[in-house]
């Protein structure tokens, strides 16, 4: 969503829209996730009037999607790919395996026994 996207993007670390899509919506969650758990703790919370946990039921369903967790996505930073990846090295399976071969990665070795 272009009203998240920073004006200026360095775009030299991007390979495409998917991935300058995931950073933000990375961003953008971990700015409103503390207002989102308050939200969420209010409405468990069976002790406050039911008013006021419907009001913030309604305020939590009309925040942007963003902000939730489940839409992000784990993506490989070298090619932007969605399966596949590796959660440790943010890498698809196939670079991650180019990379290792070549060396790239530090402590990473073609099995041998």
């Amino acid at each position: 969503m272009a009203q998240f996207r920073a004006k200026k993007l360095d775009l030299g670390c991007f390979i495409n829209i998917k991935v300058i899509r995931d950073h933000t919506k990375r961003k953008v969650f971990e700015q409103h996730e503390p207002e989102r758990q308050a939200l969420r703790y209010i409405i468990r919370n069976t002790s406050l009037p039911q008013r006021t946990r419907a009001q913030a039921q309604l305020q939590l369903t009309q925040m942007h999607c963003y902000t939730r967790p489940t839409q992000i996505r784990n993506r490989c930073i070298m090619g932007g790919r969605g399966r596949g990846v590796l959660r440790d090295f943010r890498m698809a399976r196939f670079q991650f395996r180019m990379n290792a071969l070549a060396g790239k990665l530090p402590g990473v070795q073609k099995a041998s026994w």
